[in-house]
């Protein structure tokens, strides 16, 4: 178990990290605009499951074992990348559609509560940052004379997974409050849909950036 001292320096440092808008904030919040509130709170469910994803392979060493084989690291930036841009051509194809509705016509591609868990899921198991993360911080809040390291890194990564759950359902609420401004009609429905999707392009590019 870590000592009192070093889990709330590690509560701070993490509390710095996740305040700070990231990738997964900016998808959090083209999600909620665009479909609401509950859709934001869903993606939130994925990422952070995706999150929970990582802080076990870190336990059992397969985060090591990434980042020693540069190849496999590359492939799964590659991965997240081509998945945005999957995301990124629906939402055009979305816009496409609402352009080309009827007055008596409906519009809507809304995804499905598994298709938005999934969707946020994928994106943070496929986000070398997550893994750098759990790879190079946490572990530097291990001490082995304190216990054993696996028990450390589940107490660390338990806070830092409450801390992002907070944060990012924020972010979720108060997009989701802005939803019915933008899709009230099928116009403002394509325009947020082709913002959603430049934004996800842009993450693409971030995610090969990383």
């Amino acid at each position: 178990m870590p000592s009192t001292t070093t889990l709330v320096t590690f509560t701070l440092a993490a509390a710095v990290l996740v305040a700070v808008p990231g990738p997964s904030v900016v998808y959090i919040t083209a999600r909620g605009v665009e479909f609401g509130r509950r859709a934001g709170l869903v993606s939130v469910a994925g990422l952070e499951a995706g999150s929970l994803l990582h802080l076990v392979a870190t336990v059992a060493g397969l985060a090591t074992l990434l980042a020693a084989w540069p190849t496999g690291f590359r492939l799964l930036q590659w991965a997240g990348a081509a998945y945005l841009l999957c995301l990124a051509l629906d939402r055009f194809r979305t816009a496409r559609g609402a352009a080309g509705q009827t007055a008596a016509g409906t519009v809507s591609s809304r995804p499905s509560t598994f298709q938005l868990f999934r969707d946020g899921l994928l994106i943070d198991l496929l986000n070398p940052g997550t893994a750098l993360f759990f790879l190079a911080v946490l572990p530097q809040f291990v001490d082995p004379d304190r216990g054993p390291v696996a028990g450390q890194v589940l107490v660390l990564g338990a806070c830092y997974l409450g801390l992002a759950v907070v944060n990012d359902s924020a972010y979720a609420l108060a997009a989701g409050g802005l939803a019915g401004r933008f899709t009230a009609s099928a116009a403002s429905r394509r325009r947020t849909a082709i913002v959603t999707g430049v934004v996800y392009l842009g993450l693409a590019g971030v995610a090969l950036l990383v």
